[in-house]
């Protein structure tokens, strides 16, 4: 399957860029959310922002950003059963055939005996 579109979102940014200019070079579309968005912009690569995709801004501080059906259903839709197909298209939602994520660091935060239940919470990464 071809890749056409990914969504990028990482809180480790090493090596995004590079890849992120791989990927635009082979004529993927690029979306992506928040620090990871502006960190590919900056670079001068075209990036769709995630509140373009699913027509709300973030929310709660950047808590919730592609937690939206827009997102999760080009993620999640089989390309092979016509009824995903066609309800991708009746909803006007494009495929993603490519996620790029990793975590914010809570094991490492939590580890620390000195972190506290908001330093915590905020290392809470769900989408």
């Amino acid at each position: 399957m071809p890749v056409r579109r990914a969504l990028l979102s990482v809180s480790d940014k090493t090596g995004l860029i590079p890849f992120a200019e791989r990927l635009a070079a082979a004529g993927v579309e690029i979306v992506s959310s928040g620090g990871t968005a502006r960190a590919i912009a900056d670079a001068g690569i075209p990036v769709i922002p995630v509140g373009d995709v699913t027509g709300a801004p973030e929310m709660l501080g950047g808590r919730v950003k592609t937690l939206h059906p827009a997102v999760h259903g080009g993620i999640l839709a089989d390309l092979g059963d016509p009824a995903h197909v066609a309800d991708l298209e009746g909803r006007g939602i494009e495929a993603i055939q490519l996620v790029v994520v990793n975590l914010y660091p809570f094991r490492e935060t939590v580890a620390d005996p000195a972190v506290t239940h908001a330093e915590a919470t905020e290392k809470i990464d769900i989408g």
